[in-house]
């Protein structure tokens, strides 16, 4: 595949303009109608807008599109593209259908008001059609504005908008060229794009959760997340004053014992709270994108086999760029308030007292510790079997590095490190590296190590794996 070529927002936006094909209308609410400006900005913008809209007013805004809990919400954008483009396909098809790809642009934004200091974020969504005459598909996305001012997320926001009606028609093909290009234009740091899904029959092909993982690896988002069920979910209204386990893994493959970490982990966690906040934990497995890895490049269909085999299990996963434990730590209480514990072996215990989890902090190490544990955030820590001492190690007995002993004990005495126990010792006298090797070499008897729900995914998976030879 050839490089990808860049264009300005005017580019794109005159492109658009001067298809023929294309033909839509624009409704936008929050900061302005930055986006269809663009298309009239440039040259020949009655080729391509039928109508622009902003209804500020609620109850001129409920009128049009049904009473919403939230008018920033995935909910209201979903209304606004429906409705838009039903008025537009009623009125216009007959006189253009055959040879017109209708389309209809929608945003509802919380961008930056007078004495704001407020989160400001808004959703995206483009319904159209691939061809003239098919039934709509969708693309919605959602975007936080990091920009101070608000004149700064309006522009960032209006080029966003190009950006994503430019890939729907040009980029739909290559979702690393579409994702890539939604911040064309854009400088570094000041959007996020932490969500993007694709619906609709023209799309059926389209895993949304490799659109997750595209945004991560994309540098779009630090973490992007879908739910048990394979449904991309936006971070902020998932975790929104839930209380959370988080489980860091490769879950290559998933393992009877992470479900033991996870179950043993949860023992401890309820002890500290009522029902009610019980009821609302939700289990993260989280996966680093360096955990992905295979000779420098992501395997695709091998994230999906771990995926699936942890949706299997009922699992929500979440893909992340943070290799550190205090980077994860702070993306998870930008969503919450609530106790988070991150659960993790005695392993991973070890490397944090490692300068290289560090090396990019003045402070060091116990720069990386205060900003791990900055919130309501907790270690689980689960055992080890020494399999030369034949102790079992836990949180209780490790020994840290000679001149973080005293600093360990500390963080033990203020609950900060928790130890967990363990459901089955017998879970621990092989290695998650081992199990993997009997896997991939065919031994039998792996499947007593590995949930029966995740069999036919994990033999899949390292079928293909053998029959694809080394190095491919």
């Amino acid at each position: 595949m050839g490089e990808r070529k860049l264009l300005s927002t005017y580019e794109k936006a005159l492109a658009i303009n001067l298809d023929p094909l294309t033909y839509g209308v624009f409704a936008e609410i929050g900061a302005g109608q930055e986006t269809a400006n663009w298309f009239f900005r440039v040259s020949a913008s009655a080729g391509t807008v039928a109508k622009t809209i902003s209804a500020y007013d609620m109850t001129m805004s409920d009128a049009l599109y049904g009473k919403a809990k939230r008018y920033v919400s995935q909910e209201r954008l979903h209304s606004m593209l429906a409705y838009e483009y039903d008025l537009l396909d009623k009125r216009l098809s007959p006189k253009r259908g055959s040879d017109t790809t209708f389309f209809s642009f929608c945003n509802t934004v919380r961008a930056r008001g007078y004495k704001d200091t407020g989160e400001c974020h808004g959703w995206l969504g483009v319904r159209f059609q691939l061809r003239p005459g098919q039934e709509p598909c969708e693309i919605v996305l959602h975007l936080r504005l990091l920009d101070e001012t608000n004149s700064e997320q309006m522009d960032a926001l209006g080029r966003v908008g190009v950006n994503l009606i430019y890939a729907a028609f040009k980029h739909r093909d290559s979702l690393r060229d579409f994702v890539e290009s939604l911040t064309d234009s854009v400088s570094s740091g000041r959007v996020e794009v932490d969500m993007l899904r694709f619906d609709g029959e023209g799309f059926r092909y389209v895993d949304n959760r490799l659109c997750a993982l595209q945004l991560v690896q994309s540098g779009l988002t630090d973490a992007a997340m879908f739910n048990k069920d394979g449904e991309v979910v936006q971070a902020a209204d998932a975790l929104y004053k839930r209380p959370l386990l988080l489980l860091r893994g490769s879950f290559d493959p998933v393992l009877k014992l992470h479900l033991d970490m996870l179950n043993q982990s949860k023992d401890v966690f309820f002890n500290t709270m009522e029902t009610e906040q019980q009821s609302r934990t939700i289990e993260l497995c989280e996966i680093s994108m360096n955990n992905l890895l295979r000779d420098g490049e992501v395997d695709h269909g091998d994230f999906i086999d771990r995926a699936d085999a942890l949706q299997a299990l009922g699992k929500t996963v979440l893909i992340s760029s943070s290799a550190e434990f205090h980077r994860i730590a702070t993306y998870l209480s930008r969503y919450t308030a609530e106790p988070i514990a991150i659960i993790l072996s005695i392993g991973l215990l070890n490397e944090l007292f490692k300068e290289k989890w560090s090396a990019n902090l003045p402070g060091g190490i116990l720069e990386s510790f205060g900003r791990l544990f900055k919130n309501r955030v907790q270690l689980y820590v689960y055992p080890w079997h020494n399999t030369r001492s034949k102790e079992l190690v836990t949180a209780d007995n490790f020994k840290a590095p000679e001149n973080w002993q005293f600093f360990y004990q500390h963080l033990l005495h203020n609950k900060r490190v928790r130890s967990v126990g363990v459901g089955d010792l017998s879970l621990l006298a092989k290695t998650g590296r081992k199990i993997l090797s009997d896997i991939e070499t065919g031994e039998p008897g792996w499947e007593q190590w590995v949930p029966e729900e995740a069999h036919v995914i994990v033999r899949r998976q390292h079928q293909s794996a053998r029959h694809a030879g080394p190095g491919s």
